[in-house]
């Protein structure tokens, strides 16, 4: 690539729930801003990372993950992601050294195709630090076969950061050429609110038992100076679940745990902001609302 030859655009990682995305976008970025967590649907929004290097800045685009919807919630997340998917440069299939290509990452290889015959697809061979190189091998002939003769596949790992400048220069020579979208030192475009809420999020999520990821919602109710100490925000946050008995769950014993959430929270948004807060949560019920619509548009879907 020559020197002057500035290319620039976006990528979104797809995969299966726990197959590195976040911990990939996380690395690439060079702070936290994706939600890392095993369970399926963490993310719920699409939140941009921006990679900057001398020759090339790319967009992150975190999409929730494909998945057959069984909710009206899970039906308008899947149309997020195809609108995703058209709009986007790249996209990089990640698929983990540690486990057998299965029906999964086939069925969302196949939904790719169809959704965006055009776009250039990419296979990432994440976890590579797990297995003994002739695993890894074996895995990148196997992600080659699934995705085609014309698809590129590079394996990484983004804990241990082996090969990510080697996958940000794959994938920034795939992109068009032009000039930077962002400035330099913008690590995302999304309102502080949304990082703020997915971030409570992960912390409430944490450890919880497996009902809990879809029902749970985080809006920023208002942030504001603290009157104890002008130098810190105060932020009030609302969490809604659908039953009692999840409410029950995220409060904990004598609020026990809804405390841990607010102090994870609380550290996890001041490192983001550069600024110490005052963390309020409630925690509210409103009954199925992820199957009527009034209540997903006020919850923001």
């Amino acid at each position: 690539m020559a020197e002057s030859e500035f290319r620039s655009g976006f990528v979104c990682f797809v995969g299966r729930p726990n197959t590195g995305k976040s911990t990939l976008t996380n690395a690439l970025v060079g702070t936290k801003i994706a939600i890392t967590s095993s369970r399926p649907q963490t993310t719920r929004h699409t939140i941009r990372g921006i990679v900057h290097r001398e020759h090339a800045q790319l967009i992150l685009v975190d999409t929730p993950g494909l998945h057959r919807p069984r909710t009206l919630l899970g039906q308008r997340l899947n149309d997020l992601v195809r609108d995703t998917y058209s709009e986007v440069d790249v996209i990089a299939v990640c698929i983990p050294a540690d486990e057998k290509i299965g029906p999964g990452d086939r069925w969302i290889v196949e939904q790719i195709k169809m959704m965006a015959p055009k776009t250039t697809v990419l296979g990432v061979v994440t976890k590579i630090d797990k297995v003994s190189r002739d695993q890894v091998a074996h895995q990148l002939m196997a992600v080659s076969q699934l995705l085609g003769p014309e698809a590129e596949v590079v394996p990484v790992s983004a804990v241990k950061g082996e090969q990510v400048e080697v996958l940000v220069d794959v994938i920034a020579s795939k992109m068009p050429e032009g000039p930077a979208f962002y400035p330099d030192g913008e690590i995302t475009d999304e309102p502080e609110e949304t990082l703020m809420a997915e971030l409570i999020r992960e912390a409430a999520l944490e450890g919880v038992r497996d009902e809990l990821p879809h029902s749970l919602a985080v809006v920023i109710e208002e942030i504001q100076p603290y009157e104890a100490n002008e130098d810190m925000l105060e932020v009030h946050a609302l969490l809604y679940v659908e039953r009692p008995s999840q409410k029950a769950i995220i409060i904990g014993k004598n609020g026990s745990r809804l405390k841990e959430v607010g102090t994870n929270a609380r550290k996890q948004i001041e490192h983001i902001l550069g600024t110490r807060i005052y963390l309020n949560l409630h925690v509210k019920v409103a009954k199925d609302w992820q199957r009527d619509p009034k209540q997903l548009g006020k919850l923001g879907f």
